[in-house]
């Protein structure tokens, strides 16, 4: 009986873009008695590239990279890149159990309000989505408005056999007017922005919490709330 040993390899290359990997990892012919000849493991892994605006611009005009966008639909269609695909991350979360009911409400009654945020849940159906509109082979560039949810995205992708995606660091929200072709009421920038803050600024960010907080008091610690109100002095 012979064998021959296993070997690993890594190969790093860098550009302006950051840095890809590929790994290799195989095992040679190996010859046992009493059973056929085999060849064993192959792998390549692809690492997701981050990449800043200017960056991201030349991917797009200079090496044909599609631009998908992650955000939910609110902020889509307040500012997106033109001709970009949209398959948000993160869809309204219409649920009607009891649960869902008091995390929608004390959510309506704070981010939805005060910053414009809808009440969402994870997007099942997210990967098929993307699949369905483009090939694993497609070049991706993946954006959402801060950069949390393009990479939570793009690691989804990356594990579904997308080999080539890069994500903008710090998401649209760092991207200076111009850089883009851009569609929407509102510059890309300013797309997450909405709400009672845009209106009356951090004052109103200040409030909303004293209120929100006194709310969920009052709600949930009814007899305290009392006690409290009848210590405080009358006119």
């Amino acid at each position: 009986m012979a064998g021959i040993a296993t070997c690993a390899l890594t190969l790093s290359s860098r550009s302006n873009f950051g840095t890809s990997w590929l790994e290799f990892d195989t095992h040679h012919r190996r010859t046992i008695r009493g059973k056929p000849k085999r060849w064993r493991n192959f792998g390549i892994r692809a690492e997701v590239n981050f990449v800043n605006p200017d960056e991201a611009k030349k991917l797009v005009t200079d090496e044909g990279y599609a631009v998908l966008d992650v955000r939910d639909k609110t902020q889509y269609e307040r500012a997106h890149i033109k001709s970009c695909y949209h398959v948000p991350l993160f869809i309204e979360n219409q649920d009607n159990d009891f649960g869902t009911i008091i995390k929608r409400t004390v959510h309506n009654n704070f981010s939805g309000l005060f910053f414009g945020l809808p009440f969402t849940k994870l997007n099942d159906k997210f990967v098929d989505s993307v699949q369905s509109q483009l090939s694993p082979q497609s070049k991706l560039l993946i954006v959402c408005q801060e950069g949390l949810r393009s990479t939570a995205a793009a690691n989804k992708l990356e594990a579904a056999g997308f080999k080539n995606v890069a994500c903008v660091t710090s998401g649209l929200q760092s991207v200076k007017p111009g850089t883009f072709d851009s569609e929407g009421s509102t510059e890309l920038q300013d797309a997450g922005k909405a709400g009672l803050i845009t209106i009356q600024g951090k004052i109103s960010a200040v409030l909303g919490t004293v209120l929100v907080c006194a709310y969920l008091f009052i709600t949930f610690f009814p007899e305290q709330a009392e006690k409290l109100l009848q210590l405080a002095p009358s006119s």
